[in-house]
């Protein structure tokens, strides 16, 4: 058989995040990055040029993204300790100016008060007005329950944000009746509603049912539990790293949290069963209810974010460009032993625009802008042809990857 083929090869550049490597240095009970020397490739194999990864070990959840005073910032779960999953898992923190080259800092939230003493767990940041930035995460507490706590930066005039303090009077939020405690986390970006009252969500499973849990507070420090989740069903399992959010219906354009309005519907994610699925539908803030167009069916009917390997994702708004980005957590396929022979383990997808179609029905993805920036020298095969098993050689470029 033969191919009738038409080639386009992109040559792009590898990220340019000043050569990180991890040293041993101990900070709060974890392992820091320092700057270092330009980390090998050779070093770790099988290492990507494009997606965001710590310098090595293992990542997952991305959490907490935002923009503050210029810079864009990612805390996301990680092992400081090796290339899988671990019994003392924190946030590390990067920044960056343009989403693509990444500076990696000292980690932001480790396991040292008996609220988080077996791991700081995912949530979400929310930007007070007037105030700063909040973290709301999940601690696993010396009982192993899955409790609720917060965290303020120590400088507000730090762009980088790279020292956090605790709150004194963590947790903020346990376990309610009914609800087992490891089946409560993963706190979402609060929004503040139309009585002038923040509300958050926190991913719950009770009663065979999955479910956004909603909380609210005058000052958020004080949460109290409303008496109805904000969604539940039975037709998932339990509901992990749940996100919450306006999109416009006129415009592809992103816009706050905290936005109530009639321009705009509200989208409900979840993840659960290994994907990341979605709801488009209407918020009423009066009856603090959640009304879907359509309901979780819990058959391949359901809306999701990515049908491969993307899980516990989470997006923000970006103030700058008025566009909400997503992120979502890339799982790695390889055995235990080959994750640690590589000395690594799991990467965050290429962030992306996210918006409404124009029907209402559905969301619309593609890569930020920004992407463009990693395409350089292109190099074009028209009308080639290719037989079958053949070996054809790009010539012109040099490049571990390439786009085609």
């Amino acid at each position: 058989m033969e191919i009738l083929a038409v080639f386009l090869v992109g040559l792009c550049c590898v990220l340019q995040s000043n050569g990180i490597e991890v040293e041993a240095s101990e900070n709060n009970g974890c392992q820091n990055f320092q700057p270092h020397t330009f980390m090998l490739q050779e070093k770790q194999s099988y290492r990507t040029s494009f997606h965001f990864q710590p310098p090595r070990n293992w990542l997952n959840d991305p959490n907490g993204p935002m923009w503050y005073k210029g810079v864009y910032h990612l805390f996301y779960q990680y092992n400081p300790y090796g290339a899988l999953f671990g019994d003392f898992m924190i946030w590390a923190h990067s920044v960056s100016y343009d989403l693509i080259n990444w500076i990696h800092l000292n980690h932001a939230l480790c396991p040292t008060e008996p609220y988080d003493i077996n791991s700081c767990w995912s949530g979400s940041a929310t930007i007070l007005p007037g105030k700063g930035p909040v973290i709301l995460y999940t601690g696993i507490d010396a009982n192993h329950c899955q409790v609720q706590n917060m965290a303020m930066p120590k400088n507000l005039s730090d762009p980088f944000l790279e020292e956090w303090i605790k709150f004194a009077q963590n947790p903020i939020m346990t376990p309610p009746d009914g609800v087992e405690g490891n089946n409560f986390r993963d706190p979402t970006t609060a929004w503040l509603s139309h009585d002038g009252k923040w509300s958050v969500i926190i991913g719950s499973w009770n009663n065979n049912q999955g479910m956004a849990i909603l909380y609210r507070s005058e000052d958020f420090f004080n949460w109290t539990k409303y008496q109805d989740p904000l969604y539940s069903t039975e037709r998932t399992g339990m509901w992990e790293c749940p996100d919450f959010y306006p999109v416009s219906v006129n415009s592809t354009d992103g816009v706050d949290t905290s936005i109530l309005n009639a321009g705009v519907k509200h989208v409900m994610k979840a993840s659960f069963n290994s994907h990341d699925y979605y709801m488009i539908g209407t918020y009423v803030p009066e009856m603090e209810k959640y009304i879907p167009d359509n309901d979780f069916t819990g058959t391949g009917m359901d809306l999701r974010y990515d049908h491969g390997k993307f899980y516990a994702s989470k997006t923000f708004f970006d103030s700058v460009k008025n566009r909400r980005i997503l992120w979502g957590w890339v799982n790695e396929s390889d055995s235990i032993e080959d994750d640690m022979d590589k000395g690594w383990s799991g990467l965050q997808s290429i962030p992306r625009h996210i918006w409404l179609d124009r029907g209402g029905k559905q969301l619309v993805q593609w890569p930020i802008e920004e992407i463009n920036k990693l395409h350089g020298k292109k190099v074009s095969f028209l009308d080639k042809k290719i037989d079958s098993e053949s070996i054809f050689e790009v010539q012109g470029i040099t490049a571990a990857q390439v786009n085609s």
